[in-house]
């Protein structure tokens, strides 16, 4: 019984054990057949180089349709006077061991034999083709993210990793990492769980490319209002800034370029239907939506809702710093400033400004006026000129 089973394996060609194994990388690397030959012939014909390093013809077929793996030199056939490069030419004689048919100028095919590179060109042919693959799996994995980037993906969670608390998520049959940092503050991510994520972008892309993926960028909770809210997706409402803090709350402020068209009502939908889905997908982070307006003074006091804002005095606004003080009823004050400063840090990045929140009962400091030298009269200077 042993003997047959030995008899059978031996029964398998070269060619057969080689076109199996081309299968299996294949579908191991996820590179189509074709492509994966191109790389392997490359590889190949590096190592022959290795041993004949002068030969400039070289032929290799891999056909795997006739079970066929050839690899040759090619020379030309020279009369018996006129070899001068025996790397790539052939006396006549000679060439007719392998071809009785040829002639002077004809191309001679001269077999190789894969065993007679030894174990040091094989070798170098498997990490040649090695290399290759990464390279080319490199150049797939960004051309494949590439129109991705920015955007939000679905993305299912494979596991959890118990020490770091990463998650490995496939995307497109690939495994990105996101990273603990990157997954919003009490969430717990389970195996099975598929969930949206922002694709920051491609790091590392000239050697070793990996995808950074979020769920606590603010331009997610953008994307997936772009997913929920038609309007959105088609241009009528318009996203003009948000600002986030992760797994707490949002603020979002938008604008509608048809009169008739109510941008927070568009994002808010039918029984909150449109909002709510949002907030479900960042694990019911608290989200506001606020209308966009272009007076300064009027946005800021809408980006510190649900407070009401009596005043807003804009202190400096140009290139080297945008502040603004607010004045609010006295019973509004920690509304308006929020849990540990929540509220005013999110009102100050949605609107850009350094944002100072007081009371109507306080009183509000008077600027200091900068004393001045007194100026020099002309009996002053003359009486320094004197003294000199």
């Amino acid at each position: 019984m042993a003997k047959a089973r030995k008899n059978k394996k031996e029964e398998i060609s070269f060619e057969q054990r080689f076109f199996m194994a081309l299968d299996a990388l294949s579908a191991e690397s996820h590179i189509d057949r074709d492509t994966l030959i191109e790389k392997i012939k490359s590889g190949i014909e590096k190592a022959i180089k290795k041993d004949y390093p002068y030969s400039e013809h070289i032929n290799i077929t891999i056909d795997p349709d006739n079970n066929k793996f050839e690899m040759k030199l090619l020379k030309e056939v020279m009369d018996v006077m006129f070899v001068d490069d025996p790397d790539n030419e052939i006396f006549l004689d000679e060439a007719k061991t392998y071809d009785p048919n040829v002639k002077v100028g004809d191309m001679v095919e001269i077999p190789l034999d894969p065993a007679r590179f030894g174990r040091v060109a094989a070798q170098n042919a498997k990490q040649s083709i090695k290399h290759d693959i990464k390279d080319f799996e490199r150049e797939k994995l960004i051309a494949q993210y590439h129109d991705k980037e920015h955007e939000c993906v679905s993305a299912t969670v494979q596991k959890v990793e118990p020490s770091t608390l990463n998650a490995v998520l496939t995307i497109d049959k690939n495994e990105v990492y996101l990273v603990r940092n990157e997954q919003i503050p009490g969430e717990e991510l389970r195996a099975g769980d598929i969930i949206k994520v922002y694709v920051v972008g491609i790091v590392n892309a000239e050697r070793k490319p990996s995808i950074k993926i979020s769920r606590t960028h603010r331009e997610l909770v953008k994307r997936l209002f772009e997913i929920e809210v038609p309007e959105i997706a088609d241009g009528t409402v318009e996203v003009k800034a948000i600002s986030r803090v992760a797994g707490a709350r949002s603020k979002i402020a938008v604008w509608s370029k048809d009169e008739n068209v109510d941008a927070v009502g568009a994002c808010i939908g039918p029984r909150k239907s449109r909002i709510s889905s949002v907030v479900n997908e960042l694990n019911g982070e608290k989200i506001d939506v606020i209308s966009w307006v272009e007076d300064e003074a009027e946005f800021i006091a809408k980006a510190l809702a649900p407070a009401n804002v009596l005043k807003v005095d804009i202190l400096q606004n140009d290139e080297e710093a945008r502040v603004c003080r607010v004045t609010v009823p006295d019973d509004q004050l920690s509304l308006a400033i929020g849990n540990k400063g929540q509220n005013a840090k999110l009102a100050a990045g949605l609107t850009g400004f350094k944002i100072d929140i007081v009371s109507d009962k306080e009183p509000i400091p008077e600027p200091e006026e900068e004393e001045l030298p007194e100026e020099e009269t002309a009996e002053d200077i003359i009486s320094e000129e004197g003294e000199e």
